[in-house]
């Protein structure tokens, strides 16, 4: 399982660049609890699941793990045997938040060294994710991907991906392109001419109605509670967010 797989769209067949700085996380075990898997997608961390704790090397990404993400509630062996093969390493991997259920509490004895942080199920997906970013900033190996954030909905600049309450969207590319250039400006009411040539580009012939459409299909993927995120501006466009009054 992963979610590092950026969104495409097969009329706009768009190349989607990938960044240095987007490394996935070591996670354990295929499947995470869904909590886990919500915390990390919302704060906008790339991930990829293993099922095995060989496959921590067998499977590790060219540029190395970012950090880890393990979790013993399932298999408690298997879950201190990978902390134990990636800490053991000439460089250990860190940072690693370890898992667990509040009855294995007892398990962590003596083994302060093989995590840097861990947390309790059930977990708040907000508790998780700001576990993971203090260990980032604490051990220095990573920074917090660029995010645009808006109320619910989360864009990582890096992955190309969305979210909204921590469920994530998916998006085609332009889909993608126009929310984010939505979310990066609330307020701010644009025309579909507008639109068309500053998210499609000046070489695109297609009408307004090609704003709409997008538009519509944005407003479905975030679903009945958040899509009045794009309001209609009457005769005029579209704005992003609600726009305060100003003389």
């Amino acid at each position: 399982m992963t979610s590092t797989t950026p969104p495409t769209d097969p009329v706009a067949q768009a190349p989607i660049p990938t960044t240095g700085t987007a490394a996935p996380l070591l996670c354990f075990p295929d499947p995470l609890p869904p909590e886990i898997v919500s915390a990390i997608d919302r704060a906008g961390y790339p991930w990829r699941a293993v099922d095995r704790p060989h496959a921590a090397t067998t499977q590790e990404p060219e540029d190395g793990w970012a950090g880890a993400v393990v979790s013993a509630a399932n298999d408690a062996a298997q879950a201190f045997a990978l902390c134990r093969a990636v800490r053991s390493r000439d460089v250990p991997l860190r940072p690693l938040l370890l898992v667990v259920r509040s009855d294995q509490l007892g398990d962590l004895a003596l083994r302060d060294d093989l995590f840097d942080d861990f947390c309790v199920l059930p977990a708040h997906p907000q508790e998780v994710a700001a576990r993971l970013a203090h260990l980032f900033v604490r051990t220095g190996r990573g920074l917090r991907p660029e995010l645009i954030e808006f109320g619910p909905l989360v864009l990582n600049l890096e992955t190309y991906q969305a979210a909204v309450a921590g469920r994530v969207l998916d998006l085609t590319f332009m889909e993608y392109e126009l929310l984010r250039f939505l979310a990066a400006r609330p307020g701010k009411v644009f025309s579909r001419e507008t639109l068309l040539s500053r998210v499609w580009g000046y070489e695109y012939y297609g009408g307004a109605r090609t704003v709409d459409v997008h538009v519509r299909r944005l407003r479905a993927k975030l679903g009945e509670e958040h899509a009045h995120l794009i309001e209609t501006v009457r005769s005029v466009g579209y704005r992003f967010g609600s726009g305060a009054w100003s003389p």
